[in-house]
């Protein structure tokens, strides 16, 4: 498949990936590129048949987007991802797979970077998380400080029960919402139990709704 073939701008946009995840290209049944990172490698190589159970087999089996974890019996090592199917003509064609580390495993607490050290918080006590100025900033009970990874990469790290994206700059802890209000658009806004404010877009409004089922 001639239009897969292109290596090298690949490589180029795996550039834009953090080092600690790994990037997989499938045609319709097979790999056809990989990229390990510094914390995960699947031992995946270019002709590869793509394994049922795969994050990838899951998108090209239901034609979406899939963000699952996978336990350690498909490649032999657990990991949390997120796979996306391209279509031509109506039909799925292949898949790009983004591959993260599973972080969650003997771990029930963040490091936060405060002025005076780092504070060990229970996942249970962050009340959520935000972008801004190109820094993390997390507000739990009690403390709140900054840490190095990005929403995308704690969007694996948390509790999937307890936390919701509900803006590209928002993670959430449902247990933390006092009371949910309709806003202009389709979107929405929380109102936290500290008394912050918090907006769900639009974009993330429909999953939203559709995750805790209102």
């Amino acid at each position: 498949m001639k239009d897969f073939q292109d290596y090298e701008m690949l490589d180029v946009i795996g550039e834009l990936f953090s080092d600690e995840i790994s990037i997989a290209v499938s045609d319709g049944e097979h790999y056809v590129y990989y990229r390990p990172s510094v914390r995960v490698d699947l031992k995946i190589k270019a002709g590869d048949m793509v394994k049922p159970g795969s994050l990838a087999h899951k998108a090209l089996s239901s034609g979406q987007k899939v963000s699952d974890f996978i336990n350690r019996d498909v490649f032999a090592v657990p990991y949390h991802g997120m796979a996306v199917p391209f279509h031509r003509d109506g039909k799925v064609v292949g898949s790009v797979t983004a591959i993260y580390p599973s972080f969650t495993e003997g771990k029930s607490v963040v490091m936060l970077k405060t002025q005076d050290g780092w504070v060990p918080v229970p996942f249970t006590d962050v009340k959520f998380l935000e972008v801004r100025e190109k820094k993390t900033y997390i507000e739990a009970n009690g403390v709140s400080g900054t840490h190095r990874k990005s929403l995308q990469a704690f969007e694996f790290i948390l509790p999937r029960e307890l936390f919701v994206r509900c803006h590209r700059s928002f993670i959430v802890n449902v247990h933390q919402i006092r009371e949910v209000f309709p806003d202009t658009h389709s979107t929405l806004v929380l109102l936290m139990n500290d008394g912050t404010k918090i907006p769900v877009s639009q974009s993330y409004a429909s999953y939203f709704r559709k995750l805790l089922d209102f």
